[in-house]
């Protein structure tokens, strides 16, 4: 019982005082090589979490658990991961379905919708950068937002330029 909630504990710590990202790396290193596995199965586990689908985070806290614990181990590391942000998010839709009515909250989101049209935008430039002159990228994307027009599904349109993307830049 004592490794569960060992286990339990560690992503519960992590996942509170990290986001997730290389922080939450660091911190699980620090507290997981020497007591619950060997430096060579952490950087196998964190390898694993970043060439699978999926999030890192939650893949590594699994590796982790499963080694420290078997599918037990796993399922608690898991547990562990997951609580502080459904918790966390079961509160927020909580307070905004008791304020949804209320027209500051209207006011906030029609606001809040052009930063994020920018926000996407310049995310866009940034991925173009230098390859917006490449006349190959724009009619990508310009194939891209008039599929996206036509109203062809994300999946289908992301599927047809990966495609055309092996062929345009052999």
């Amino acid at each position: 019982m004592d490794k569960w909630l060992q286990l339990f504990w560690l992503f519960l710590k992590v996942n509170l005082l990290t986001t997730s990202g290389p922080a939450s790396t660091g911190l699980l290193y620090k507290e997981a090589v020497g007591h619950l596995m060997t430096e060579e199965e952490f950087i196998e586990a964190v390898g694993f979490s970043s060439v699978l689908p999926g999030s890192d985070a939650l893949q590594l806290a699994m590796f982790v658990g499963y080694t420290a614990g078997g599918i037990r181990g796993a399922l608690v590391a898991l547990l562990g991961s997951i609580l502080p942000p459904t918790v966390l998010m079961l509160a927020i839709v909580s307070i905004l379905q008791r304020i949804r009515g209320e027209a500051w909250v209207s006011n906030f989101v029609q606001g809040l919708a052009p930063a994020v049209a920018v926000l996407l935008l310049l995310v866009a430039w940034k991925i173009f950068g230098e390859d917006a002159r490449n006349w190959k990228v724009v009619i990508l994307a310009v194939a891209s937002f008039i599929a996206f027009q036509l109203k062809i599904p994300p999946a289908l349109v992301l599927l047809a330029s990966g495609l055309a993307g092996i062929w345009l830049f052999r």
